[in-house]
């Protein structure tokens, strides 16, 4: 295997970062400013933001709206390098990453590689599910969706017609509720004006969770709203109702029910991805890694984890931090300054995540927000929704245009970005062929 090609030997040294979602991007940025060479590793050139995708998946916007090319971030920053690749293996005593485009050696390596979606071991339900961890399968979603409603038009059938029709959502979190929340305003509003033909009053949106209440990492009675608010909008609602199978139709809970629809997205848990070259030892619970306190993997001095693919454990977080954005940004920014410290000889410092609230949209006015000193429901915690995730999106570009995005669907009640779009295999022909 040969070297990664045309990354200049480094002046100091050099940080290997695979992973370009919060936490990657965020020490990229921060550690771009250092005396230090920056190798960002991801297997796509774009930063996506994830919190968005059901916004994508509902056609409320363009899925360029929340991508971000990574280059473009760095396009001011001599000394940082962006490959397109995927990690194949790590070696911390040769101090080597291996990629499918060759190796590279490090002085620092940090893993940001987030996680991938967990079905618990149903294979069936990991064959015929839709999940919803990139904009790609946000994309994919949407198809599904539109392609659905075009079959069910010419379907005779009523019960084939329905099953077309319907949708099952798994998993009360954030995503769950969101996506509910927006599937529940499409049907009321935009649908029936694009399928004029079809009974949209038999088309049933069923949200499963298999704890006993929605939004498990917010306050309870934010779940109990975003519980009455679905209920509300038409949304079915069942708590304590873990999913056993899904045959590409047929939906089975634990207690032996059965509900019939075409299209099942599953937003119940995550797992990490599994890093060849560290040791099982340093796995802890749904394929994460132990770090301590200074997000340094146990065992290693140069070799960190941050994001969700972390597992710290901490007085506060005896049982590891959230999955959220926050915390993988958090992280990095900590990281930058302990690596600064470390480099000078100095102490590195401990990590506390400082916790500055939760939220979660359940449709137009409606929203739950945890914040430390307050709790926020209905239109102001809607709007501050809209604010935060409007400012946290890389680029002054996708800023603006999702902002006219939401102020068009706002007035109009209408999403206009309802294309069919399906991938098509060309073969060049040659002139002269």
């Amino acid at each position: 295997m040969q070297q990664i090609a045309n990354i200049p030997n480094p002046v100091n040294k050099r940080m290997v970062i695979v992973g370009g979602g919060f936490a990657g991007l965020q020490l990229a940025r921060k550690c771009a400013r250092h005396n230090m060479q920056v190798v960002l590793i991801d297997r796509n050139n774009y930063h996506q933001f994830q919190p968005l995708f059901y916004q994508v998946a509902t056609a409320g916007l363009e899925p360029s709206s929340i991508s971000f090319p990574l280059r473009k971030i760095f396009h001011e920053k001599n000394d940082v390098h962006f490959r397109m690749a995927k990690l194949e293996e790590v070696d911390p005593q040769k101090q080597m990453v291996y990629t499918n485009l060759g190796y590279l050696e490090y002085d620092y390596l940090v893993l940001a590689t987030g996680v991938s979606t967990n079905y618990f071991g149903l294979e069936n339900v990991k064959k015929n599910a839709i999940p919803m961890k990139s904009v790609s399968e946000a994309i994919y979603l949407r198809n599904r969706i539109l392609e659905n409603y075009e079959k069910a038009l010419n379907e005779t059938d009523e019960e084939a017609q329905q099953a077309l029709m319907n949708i099952v959502i798994v998993g009360g979190g954030p995503t769950g509720v969101e996506l509910a929340g927006a599937l529940a305003e499409m049907r009321k509003y935009i649908l029936p004006k694009d399928y004029p033909e079809l009974d949209f009053s038999k088309m049933q949106i069923y949200l499963f969770e298999a704890g006993d209440r929605l939004l498990q990492g917010m306050l309870e009675k934010s779940g109990e709203e975003a519980y009455q608010s679905l209920g509300k909008m038409g949304v079915q609602v069942y708590l304590n109702r873990p999913v056993e199978d899904y045959d590409g139709e047929q939906i089975m809970t634990k207690q032996g029910e059965n509900f019939r629809a075409k299209t099942l997205i599953w937003t119940a848990g995550v797992t990490g991805r599994a890093i060849q070259g560290l040791p099982d030892s340093v796995l802890t619970r749904s394929n994460r890694i132990h770090v301590d306190q200074y997000n340094r993997i146990k065992g290693y001095k140069n070799v960190f984890a941050i994001g969700d693919i972390a597992y710290m454990e901490t007085p506060q977080y005896p049982n590891g931090h959230p999955q959220v954005a926050q915390v993988a940004i958090q992280q990095a920014q900590h990281l930058s300054k302990n690596l600064v410290r470390y480099e000078r000889g100095q102490d590195m410092k401990l990590f506390f995540y400082e916790d500055r609230g939760t939220m979660a949209t359940i449709g137009r006015h409606r929203a739950v927000a945890d914040l430390p000193l307050i709790h926020l429901r209905g239109f102001a915690a809607w709007i501050l929704w809209l604010f935060v995730h409007l400012m946290a999106i890389v680029g002054v570009k996708n800023r603006f245009f999702i902002f006219i995005n939401w102020m068009w669907n706002y007035i109009t009640y209408d999403q206009s970005l309802r294309v069919l779009i399906r991938p098509k295999m060309f073969r060049y022909n040659k002139p002269g062929e």
